[in-house]
């Protein structure tokens, strides 16, 4: 839903029809993630995709029918799912709704790309109404929807009368310069689920580093001061959420010159040399000391020791 919430909004503005929709149950088709979405105008065009693509075709037949929001069972064949990369087909519920009957305020919360929920009430196959939960909020939504939320995960549950849908964005991490521990970082932020991207040039490092929100993550191992100061600008003039800087002191003392020859002097949200301390020596070793580092930071846990931590663990 996140990757469609600036198309949505643009059309929004623009006056121009859209609908949007998302799977909220599958079955066969392989894991998926339930946080995509499709966003449908007048004449067949498209932004996003669910299930690979999968359905893609089919909800833009049924978004030129109109008649409003409703809930559609389809249907995905074995050959649709093997050309869409699929591990097999499958049949699936998708919620299709005008954009315009979804909440007014859902779009800036995904441009910020906050946890949302949405509660949608049924007659029959058709969208009585959309309701919208933060964080702030959810718990006003009862029990299993505060439970949904609460997973940390985009999801859905699906009743006779009522549709939960939940939207988490994925973190992002990029890292600036290539070598052996950023390799490392890449594998194991994909072991975490988070969207990465390796950068080595500074025209490209500063635009993507600007559009970062509080929950993305910025990593520089780059020892080249003209690559690694323009992106720690970038995060510390930006909401990035963690800025880890590897390299040593005399590197760390370097970025900190050319940052202050250019006016910035607060570092305090730079954690340079990154990383915890976990005796780490391998690239692959680093890297787990940088990204637990980070998570520890998004979640401003201690990073102690559970053994020390009194009452309930997770």
């Amino acid at each position: 839903m996140y990757e469609i919430a600036l198309s949505v909004a643009a059309c929004l503005r623009a006056g121009t029809r859209v609908d949007v929709a998302w799977v909220v149950e599958a079955r066969g088709l392989g894991a998926r993630d339930l946080g995509e979405a499709l966003a449908i105008t007048p004449g067949g065009g498209r932004v996003g995709a669910v299930l690979a693509g999968s359905l893609n075709d089919q909800l833009v037949d049924l978004s030129e029918q109109g008649s409003g929001g409703r809930i559609v069972d389809l249907r995905v064949g074995d050959l649709d799912a093997e050309l869409a990369g699929l591990a097999c087909g499958g049949d699936a519920r998708c919620l299709l709704v005008p954009a315009a009957d979804l909440p007014a305020g859902l779009w800036e919360r995904l441009r910020r790309r906050d946890p949302v929920g949405l509660v949608t009430r049924l007659d029959g196959d058709r969208v009585l109404d959309i309701v919208m939960y933060g964080p702030e909020t959810i718990a006003d939504a009862g029990e299993d929807a505060a439970r949904l939320f609460g997973r940390g995960v985009s999801g859905s549950s699906v009743a006779p009368d009522t549709v939960v849908s939940v939207f988490r964005p994925v973190p992002q991490l990029v890292i600036i310069g290539a070598g052996a521990v950023a390799d490392a970082l890449r594998s194991a932020a994909d072991l975490l689920g988070w969207h990465t991207q390796v950068i080595t040039q500074v025209s490209s490092a500063t635009g993507v580093i600007a559009g970062l929100a509080a929950l993305d993550k910025v990593v520089v191992t780059s020892h080249d001061v003209e690559l690694a100061g323009p992106a720690l600008a970038a995060a510390l003039a930006g909401e990035v959420g963690y800025i880890g800087a590897l390299g040593s002191r005399r590197t760390q003392r370097s970025r900190a010159d050319w940052l202050a020859y250019r006016g910035i002097t607060d570092l305090e949200r730079v954690h340079g040399p990154a990383g915890l301390d976990i005796g780490a020596n391998t690239p692959p070793e680093i890297a787990v000391s940088i990204l637990a580092e980070a998570l520890a930071v998004g979640s401003k846990a201690s990073a102690g020791s559970l053994r020390e931590k009194s009452g309930t663990i997770h």
